[in-house]
């Protein structure tokens, strides 16, 4: 007698499981159960992203990172807690919201130095624009240095080419994934490093 589920397709087998069972599936790092979970959930969680920052872009790139949350984190989803919908509601919000605070420290950053130029303040708006660029860019590679080689090289790119993550990834041949990875690994090293310098121009 030949079980009934070898003949059903995986992909209908994933979507017959409860989210709390295709989290599970996820956490034995089944790369079929996340596409599902992602198929299921990034609706929902791309309209709450885009609202809280405003930009597709963004939320878009928001949203990848919260799968690979999920990808590396299932294992400590607890459905006595919360559903997985609110599980994954709360790591989005979270991740915009961290987005968009950091958004907004470089944008008081710039208005800062504008207003408090050196000199007094008689400093054109364009030379104050260049001194906090000239400063951001020693404060940077200051602490690019230290960085791993992997992550340095993307976030160079970034800095001082303008290269968005898909450019940097056809320029490099990395998958946009881990350009996606490395740049997220780095900016939070580099977030917490500066963070410090930033609160002295504000």
């Amino acid at each position: 007698m030949a079980p009934s589920t070898d003949s059903t397709p995986l992909a209908d087998h994933l979507g017959a499981l409860g989210d709390a069972a295709l989290v599970r599936q996820v956490a034995d790092r089944r790369p079929d159960a996340l596409g599902e979970l992602y198929d299921r959930f990034s609706p929902l969680l791309l309209g709450l992203t885009v609202r809280i920052l405003g930009s597709r872009g963004e939320a878009e790139e928001v949203l990848q990172d919260v799968f690979l949350h999920v990808w590396n984190r299932a294992d400590r989803y607890d459905p006595s807690r919360s559903s997985v919908s609110t599980w994954l509601v709360l790591i989005a919000r979270s991740r915009a919201i961290d987005r968009l605070r950091s958004r907004r420290v470089v944008e008081r950053t710039l208005e800062a130095v504008q207003q408090e130029a050196p000199g007094g303040g008689h400093a054109s708006p364009e030379a104050a624009e260049n001194v906090l660029i000239r400063e951001r860019r020693e404060r940077v590679r200051s602490e690019l240095a230290v960085l791993p080689a992997e992550q340095r090289e993307v976030l160079e790119l970034a800095f001082f080419q303008g290269l968005s993550q898909s450019e940097i990834a056809g320029r490099t041949g990395i998958p946009l994934g881990t350009v996606k990875t490395r740049s997220l690994l780095a900016m939070k090293k580099l977030r917490q490093a500066l963070r410090p310098a930033i609160r002295e121009l504000l």
